[in-house]
């Protein structure tokens, strides 16, 4: 697989990373952990170096199968997790903390969870508006000295912010949604990014699967399912979003490639510094979404799908309001 930098930082990963949360949090239930670590050891044979995590993930065990799957490649691969949640009584409950000392807490953990020494990159999972981010980025610094930290990220964090953690201490990466069916970070994230050398990370880079075409009005999600609340996964509207998918099973049948393919090409087009982590607990799935690096869009294929999306609405909000009170901050 090819490889990319992101940003100015000299962090080179492979042109498509894993995603690694669904294998044990968000989807339904965990996958069994010999088949977990069987697709990210997969993933690495194929030519996968950038793999992501996070202590919420479970929380904690899915750092717990990355840091067992990757511990005999350790030193191949780029191993990203986040910090900035404690949790309530019931274990699950996320309560926003950036406090120093909880990311000096929280960094042991992950090192024994990830059987690691080093975190290549560290990032904010969502902005903690109780503690300055120079603060946060003050306190990555700290560790990046003591070698326990190689690079500072953020996670779904606004301008504003982006521009005061990187004066203290340089930002890597910036993880956020990103899509044809999420184009919101072009109107001020890309620019910004650009503008400071930062690398771009998208999740959910096929809309948490919709843009895979295998999701209707009529599919059932597991009770666990974090989609179950998501207002743009309301049964109206996924039948309305299918104009969408339809589009991209159009461009994709004229390239020979399959429509999760066609999403993820566009979005490594977009820029040479913008690395997608598409998840997925399926082998199959695995090697159809690392086949989008094979898929050559032109100018006229990327003119064509942007004219066919711009004439698009898309329907529903990405996250419930008590959610999306804590992006773009």
């Amino acid at each position: 697989m090819k490889r990319r930098k992101l940003g100015n930082s000299g962090l080179e990963v492979s042109a498509m990373g894993l995603g690694c949360m669904g294998l044990s949090y968000g989807y339904g239930p965990a996958t069994e952990k010999s088949e977990g670590i069987k697709l990210i050891r997969t993933a690495v044979d194929n030519g996968v170096t950038f793999f992501d995590t996070a202590e919420c993930y479970g929380p904690f065990i899915n750092e717990e199968l990355v840091g067992e799957a990757l511990e005999p490649v350790r030193d191949q691969v780029v191993v990203a997790t986040k910090f900035g949640f404690t949790f309530g009584d019931d274990g699950k409950q996320q309560i926003l903390n950036s406090r120093p000392e909880h990311i000096r807490e929280v960094i042991d953990g992950c090192l024994k969870r990830l059987r690691t020494d080093r975190i290549d990159l560290l990032y904010q999972h969502r902005v903690d508006p109780d503690v300055p981010i120079e603060d946060v980025a003050g306190t990555v610094k700290e560790l990046i000295t003591e070698g326990k930290v190689k690079h500072f990220g953020l996670s779904e964090a606004g301008v504003q912010t982006i521009h005061r953690a990187h004066a203290v201490q340089p930002v890597t990466a910036l993880q956020s949604e990103y899509s044809l069916w999420w184009r919101d970070p072009e109107k001020e994230i890309l620019p910004t990014l650009e503008e400071l050398g930062i690398g771009f990370v998208p999740f959910s880079p096929l809309g948490k699967g919709f843009l895979t075409g295998k999701i209707n009005e009529n599919t059932s999600f597991a009770k666990d399912d974090f989609r179950n609340i998501v207002p743009r996964f309301s049964p109206e509207a996924r039948q309305a979003n299918q104009t969408l998918v339809k589009r991209i099973e159009a461009v994709a049948t004229s390239k020979g490639a399959t429509p999760p393919q066609i999403a993820l090409a566009w979005l490594l087009s977009r820029k040479p510094w913008i690395v997608p982590i598409p998840g997925t607990t399926k082998l199959h799935r695995l090697e159809e979404n690392l086949g989008a690096e094979n898929v050559e869009l032109t100018k006229e294929d990327i003119d064509g799908i942007e004219n066919a999306i711009s004439k698009i609405k898309v329907l529903g909000d990405r996250y419930p309001d008590n959610l999306q009170k804590r992006v773009n901050r």
